[in-house]
């Protein structure tokens, strides 16, 4: 790597990781400002929000989905629980569901492709080497795959990670469909346990 084209590199990690806290806090004042509107708290609300863009809505959401994967720069979850609160419980999980293995699959690729130089654009030293040096351990795919089930791992971390293993395009996406139902009905059940547990707070 030249030092001129060091430096390019250097600069878009810094882009990156300002457009990521961005689009944190951008995320934040989103679902304040739909908690304020009676989209997040009105199922009547939610219902004519789906209505208003039933055409344009899933096909906008499923590409945000494949985004946030590719690009990690917008919360994960939020925008799963998103898909279950605006879509309802069958028809958001069919679209987190194909979101998320679209975009898993293209981040496989791109680090098929490019390697650690596309991961830490996004992850820093060193929390890339304590996930890389667990490609060293036996059992890593065990790993792999709980992690893809699990709704609480770092999924898109592991996936990054997977993709400097000489693992098939073929056997990722096979545990991909297997998992991933299993981690997004998990977030779901995270999330309502999670928005009860504050309810009762703010009650009492």
């Amino acid at each position: 790597m030249t030092k001129r084209n060091s430096k390019a590199y250097i600069l878009w990690q810094k882009i990156i990781k300002i457009l990521g806290i961005i689009a944190l806090i951008g995320t934040f004042f989103l679902a304040f400002w739909l908690y304020r509107l009676g989209i997040l708290n009105d199922s009547n609300a939610l219902k004519d929000l789906v209505q208003r863009y039933r055409l344009w809505g899933p096909f906008v959401f499923i590409v945000v989905q494949i985004i946030q994967i590719v690009f990690p720069v917008i919360p994960g979850g939020l925008t799963t629980v998103a898909g279950f609160l605006i879509f309802g419980p069958v028809t958001g999980f069919i679209y987190n569901y194909v979101g998320i293995i679209i975009g898993s699959i293209a981040l496989f690729l791109l680090v098929k492709t490019y390697g650690r130089k596309f991961i830490l654009l996004f992850v820093n030293d060193k929390t890339f080497y304590k996930y890389e040096r667990r490609l060293e351990t036996p059992g890593y795919e065990k790993l792999f795959i709980f992690c893809m089930a699990s709704p609480v791992s770092p999924a898109d971390i592991m996936v990054m990670i997977t993709g400097l293993t000489d693992m098939s395009l073929k056997r990722f996406v096979t545990i991909l469909l297997i998992t991933k139902p299993i981690s997004i009905i998990g977030y779901s059940y995270l999330f309502i346990f999670g928005k009860d547990v504050i309810s009762w707070f703010l009650q009492h």
